[in-house]
């Protein structure tokens, strides 16, 4: 293990992450605020402790091996998370404690709509800033921002990016160069925040919070500058670009760089993941849709369509905005809306849950065995978009259900035993171990209502969460560190 190089990258990556103090700092001096100051004392000793890692290092040029990038990742997102609290630990608003700092800057960096700030309206501009741009940094991961600037530092981040990119085919590169792949990842993702923030702009929202809420809707993150959510705005036109750029958000950002480069609409559907996934939303969105008409929730039928769409969208893209309270919603719906968030989004995309193609390839698992009942003696190939599935990548897929279904079942277990109750239990872990937002129960109205206990257990759901299970695990097992 190359644990010079490991604490090289670790400060370089703390350096640089202290530079994102320096937007909210000029916030907070336009709008006059004195809520500036938490940021710059960030900066300066998130900036020191980068340095003080970097330095007793910065010689060291040894290569990284495949293990250094899984260690790398699994500090770092800790490290992330720590880093992210301070402003939030400093600043009078909010004024959280630890565990709630901790919480609030996880929840931003996972994309995570999970909050235990009781009152947005009373935070100065610079904190609501903060918050929305945490979870664009987190949305196409900080490790694969940085790595675009790698080059000019003399450090390989293919590891890296192996590590961080979400999905079971992580071997698929968008170019030949790893920082070539993630300057193309960030400019796609840059261009799409862009267009979400011009689309607010032009549908009523301020500058600032098209952009703010830019930042949150690409991220598919979820958080609002407001209490309310979307439901403050009350505009149809509002909801229908969150709508949009929540279901973008949930695309693979690689098949969003090849239609760019074709420039051909067309790409999207050639692709078995993004029809499946376009599929799936909308029906979900049209049984949403029917039962609130049929059981009458809402005056006019348009009026349960818009909210039908919305939330369907919100909750498969994993963003997690409410334009209304879903939870209050009739019948089966809170509890399906809640189920569709272990679906996902693609891999490849900023979305959180267990990812499309991985429900494709188990699906289709299950198909050949149930054919190998039948016809014991054929060879059955499992294919996908007209290629042969190696059976190492279904085995990774059949383990990573395994693996997940193992660690929901013992964190529902976990949060029952800190006393909440089996609604708000399954839901909370739910919420934060697929990146998503909302809940049922007590959490419904936000997290502060749980346990100091709770909280860090959903912490640790939000990590392994957005981090997919084995980056995290595997760094706790005896084989990571046998030589």
């Amino acid at each position: 293990m190359n644990f010079a190089s490991v604490q090289r990258i670790l400060g370089v990556i703390l350096t640089i992450f202290s530079l994102t103090m320096v937007p909210p700092m000029i916030i907070g001096g336009y709008f006059h605020e004195g809520s500036w100051w938490p940021f710059a004392e960030s900066f300066g000793l998130l900036l020191l402790t980068g340095l003080a890692l970097w330095l007793p290092v910065y010689r060291s040029q040894r290569d990284l091996k495949l293990r250094d990038g899984f260690l790398i990742v699994a500090l770092f997102w800790p490290l992330l998370a720590l880093a992210s609290a301070t402003p939030l630990i400093f600043g009078e608003d909010p004024g959280l404690g630890f565990t709630d700092a901790a919480f609030e800057a996880v929840a931003g960096i996972t994309t995570t709509n999970a909050s235990v700030i009781r009152s947005l309206a009373r935070l100065p501009q610079a904190m609501l800033w903060y918050r929305q741009q945490l979870q664009w940094l987190g949305g196409i991961g900080a490790v694969v921002l940085s790595i675009a600037l790698f080059p000019m530092l003399g450090i390989g981040g293919m590891q890296l990016y192996k590590s961080d990119t979400p999905g079971p085919l992580k071997d698929e590169r968008l170019s030949p160069r790893i920082a070539q792949t993630a300057r193309a990842l960030s400019g796609i993702y840059l261009l799409l925040t862009l267009a979400c923030a011009a689309a607010y702009a032009g549908a009523g929202m301020s500058t600032l919070e098209a952009i703010e809420h830019a930042f949150s809707t690409v991220s598919t993150g979820g958080f609002s500058t407001h209490d309310g959510g979307f439901a403050y705005f009350k505009s149809p036109a509002i909801d229908m670009v969150a709508v949009l750029f929540m279901f973008l958000g949930g695309v693979n950002f690689a098949l969003h760089y090849a239609a760019w480069r074709s420039k051909n609409v067309g790409t999207y559907f050639g692709d078995p993941q993004f029809r499946v996934y376009l599929s799936v939303t909308l029906g979900v969105a049209a049984l949403v849709a029917i039962y609130l008409i049929s059981t009458s929730t809402y005056t006019s039928p348009l009026m349960a369509m818009r909210y039908g769409l919305f939330e369907a969208v919100s909750m498969q893209s994993t963003t997690g905005f409410e334009a209304v309270h879903f939870n209050v919603w009739p019948g089966m719906l809170p509890t399906l809306l809640m189920l569709v968030t272990f679906v996902g989004g693609s891999a490849g995309s900023t979305a959180g849950g267990m990812k499309i193609i991985r429900w494709q390839l188990v699906l289709k698992q299950a198909q050949r065995e149930l054919a190998r009942i039948v016809h014991p003696n054929a060879s059955l190939l499992v294919k996908f978009a007209d290629k042969r599935v190696p059976g190492r990548v279904l085995a990774a897929v059949t383990g990573f259900f395994a693996m997940y279904l193992l660690l929901f079942a013992l964190m529902m277990l976990g949060m029952l035993a800190t006393g909440v109750d089996q609604t708000t239990a399954w839901s909370a872990v739910a919420t934060c171990l697929n990146n998503a937002g909302g809940g049922l129960g007590s959490v419904a109205a936000g997290f502060h209502t749980l346990p100091v206990a709770a909280k860090w257990l959903a912490v640790v759901a939000m990590l392994i969460g957005r981090l997919e299970v084995f980056t995290i695990i595997v760094v706790f097992t005896p084989t990571f560190w046998r030589h």
